[in-house]
């Protein structure tokens, strides 16, 4: 794989470069446009101990209408999240996967339309340097690279900081999160950063994403 040195992100259920089967959006065809969503704090409540189980985890009022809003405007969603507890050997890459399989129920329980179309994730820790771990943009350069290739049915190849030309322009995207890492990562990616209120994720700023 290109960048085996750069400590690359992993995504939620799959290799990184594995086909990525895209359900259709809801009201036409994709003009490029992605929302890059960090998780805790943005789509469900988070804590500085981590959120540890399925059990722990508690979506915002109005986050699946806010995703199902922003899909419905032309958006695929894309999760980007640091997840250290990976790497600090507190929990495995499975029980982050159980956590992301309940915020995909939770989201498509309230409203059918508001799907994740990847999740893509750091699970190293901060010492590490990670190219993956915002405020590098690595999870954001899969992440475009993923939904691209896959939109056009083509393979996957990933590349990654300099090994990667011809960037797309990101002027219609957006990033939301509730850090300044967040905030870094959507400056480092060239996409524009929006912050929300931890207290209340993503329905604190769709109206600002959307133009309401």
């Amino acid at each position: 794989m290109v960048c085996d040195f750069m400590l690359i992100p992993n995504r939620d259920g799959a290799e990184i470069d594995s086909p990525l089967d895209l359900l259709p959006l809801p009201n036409g065809t994709w003009d490029g446009k992605i929302a890059y969503l960090d998780r805790d704090g943005v789509l469900n409540v988070g804590s500085e101990n981590y959120i540890n189980s399925p059990e722990e985890l508690v979506i915002f009022p109005n986050t699946a209408n806010s995703v199902a809003a922003l899909r419905e405007s032309g958006f695929r969603i894309c999760v980007v999240t640091n997840q250290s507890p990976i790497g600090r050997g507190f929990w495995s890459h499975e029980n982050l996967h159980n956590i992301h399989n309940k915020l995909r129920e939770l989201l498509l329980s309230e409203n059918p339309n508001a799907h994740l179309d990847l999740i893509l994730y750091s699970p190293y820790a901060p010492w590490e340097g990670a190219w993956a771990r915002k405020p590098n943009p690595g999870m954001l350069e899969a992440g475009r690279q993923i939904i691209s290739a896959s939109e056009k049915n083509i393979e996957i190849k990933l590349r990654f900081d300099n090994d990667w030309i011809d960037k797309p322009d990101e002027s219609d995207s957006i990033m939301v999160g509730d850090r300044d890492v967040d905030m870094r990562a959507a400056f480092n990616f060239g996409v524009k950063g929006i912050r929300c209120n931890p207290e209340i994720g993503i329905s604190d700023v769709i109206s600002e994403i959307l133009g309401d």
